[in-house]
């Protein structure tokens, strides 16, 4: 089996689950998630994780991998998507990953910007500042970095902070040196980018929320939090996880917080595809439909 990948990557919304499906079936493939929410068990509903139905006709990896309360990280996710890989390769099938993690991606092709080491006296430091405060500094030291970072993500905030706070330029500095430019890739891939126009991706999005709560999102938050999963848990800072947490919480209304679901996921698409737009490799399509399945199955078997 030729050692090739085909990487389906864009903004929530797009219609990458469904592509990667249709792909996946056209070729006898398996799907490799790089999704930094489908890894927790117990996330279904809000994290848009395929069926089990979907799961039986097409295997997937790197679903339902930690609980909520464990950690995951980027270096975690390349050595379990690489056994992933190797085991499809072994067994004659064709590997396809799909997911808008940028971070995952970036870590799977080009492995991993490691910067200089944890400091945990900074750390600590910097974990005693609100979160908002820290955010506001990391945009006035960082822009591009902090456009690429949830405001409610304290861990990446943090960090980015400590790199710069430990070497004097921002992580965008340091990452620009382990460009995609000019970076040898681990891994020969086809890019394929989903970007529907505007005004279309976000009616997506805000129908996909819909969808979400009418398949039971907020059944699944009391479920999450009748175990013991709430904030200030990583993941549970999660878009739609947050804000139904702080309405079970008599924080916030629901009806607003259906509305800051909708628009934080539309900031989120916003940042997706900022992330991945300087990417030359990427063949962006306006859809699933615009995509060559034909095209990428020669491709995947080395024609």
């Amino acid at each position: 089996m030729p050692g090739r990948l085909v990487v389906i990557v864009g903004p929530t919304g797009a219609g990458k689950t469904r592509l990667s499906l249709e792909l996946a079936a056209h070729v006898g493939g398996e799907v490799i998630s790089a999704d930094s929410q489908q890894v927790y068990v117990g996330m279904d509903i809000g994290t848009g994780k395929v069926s089990p139905a979907e799961r039986t006709r097409v295997p997937h990896h790197l679903l339902d991998v930690v609980k909520p309360d464990q950690e995951m990280t980027a270096a975690r996710f390349v050595e379990l998507a690489d056994a992933a890989i190797r085991d499809a390769w072994a067994r004659g099938t064709h590997a396809i990953v799909c997911g808008g993690t940028g971070l995952y991606v970036r870590a799977l092709l080009l492995g991993l910007f490691e910067g200089p080491p944890a400091d945990p006296e900074l750390r600590a430091e910097l974990q005693k500042q609100p979160l908002a405060e820290l955010y506001a500094e990391l945009a006035k030291v960082d822009a591009a970095i902090a456009a690429k970072i949830d405001r409610n993500d304290a861990k990446r905030i943090i960090r980015a902070l400590e790199v710069w706070r430990a070497t004097g330029e921002p992580m965008s500095t340091h990452q620009a040196r382990h460009d995609h430019r000019t970076m040898p890739r681990r891994y020969e891939a086809r890019m394929v980018g989903l970007a529907p126009e505007r005004d279309a991706l976000y009616a997506a999005i805000d129908a996909r929320v819909d969808q979400m709560l009418a398949d039971g999102l907020e059944g699944e938050v009391a479920a999450l939090r009748a175990a013991g999963y709430a904030p200030p848990l990583r993941s549970q800072q999660a878009i739609g996880y947050a804000e139904l947490h702080a309405v079970a919480a008599g924080e916030l209304d629901r009806v607003r917080a259906i509305e800051l679901i909708k628009r934080n996921s539309r900031h989120y698409a916003r940042r997706q595809v900022s992330w991945y737009r300087p990417d030359p490799s990427i063949s962006w399509h306006a859809g699933p439909a615009a995509v060559d399945l034909a095209e990428l199955g020669r491709y995947l078997a080395g024609r």
